[in-house]
């Protein structure tokens, strides 16, 4: 699914006709072209699916690996920072730390991969739940290991800049694949 720059500068211009203001002011006039672009950029991972993202991004390494089956060998990379928007409000979902972590099944995915299989699932207009989900579906898909866990901390502008307006609410998620549903001693490395 490509991203159709024209409608979103249509529809941008709507938005600011129906909030009340002219579209063609000075301060305006532009701002249907520059949503539409930011909109490309901040939203470039809807044009992909889970399976897409695990072939652009499918670099492991094997070599002089001694990896022991039912081990507690374990990679983590903490505290990757993503912003992602809401599917329910499109509002911003910001101060994002994710961290992932597996257990090697005879290779390894270079680390800086994990940060962009981060980076790509998070922009998509998204729940706070599913980015640590398709993180996660991605991960097992890529190392071939089930065994995958995904942290999520982050503030919902949802939360702290309407509605409730609670500024200081911090939402963190956890998806355990594998080992990491039941072996206390893997959950217990995580933290």
């Amino acid at each position: 699914m490509a991203i159709d720059r024209e409608a979103i500068r249509e529809h941008i211009r709507g938005i600011i006709v129906a909030l009340g203001d002219n579209p063609d002011r000075e301060g305006l006039k532009d701002t249907p072209e520059r949503v539409a672009h930011m909109y490309e950029e901040v939203f470039e991972g809807m044009n992909y699916s889970n399976h897409e993202i695990s072939e652009m991004f499918d670099k492991t390494f094997e070599d002089n690996l001694d990896f022991v089956q039912g081990n507690q060998d374990l990679v983590i990379v903490r505290d990757i920072d993503a912003f992602s928007y809401c599917e329910h409000h499109l509002a911003l979902m910001y101060d994002m730390k994710v961290s992932v972590a597996y257990v090697p099944n005879g290779k390894v995915i270079g680390l800086s991969k994990i940060a962009r299989i981060v980076d790509m699932v998070s922009k998509r207009l998204q729940l706070q739940e599913r980015i640590g989900s398709d993180i996660a579906e991605i991960m097992q898909e890529i190392t071939g290991s089930e065994d995958v866990a995904v942290l999520i901390e982050g503030y919902h502008s949802c939360m702290s800049t309407r509605g409730i307006k609670k500024v200081s609410a911090k939402t963190q998620t956890s998806t355990l694949r594998g080992r990491f549903q039941k072996d206390v001693t893997l959950q217990l490395r995580l933290q």
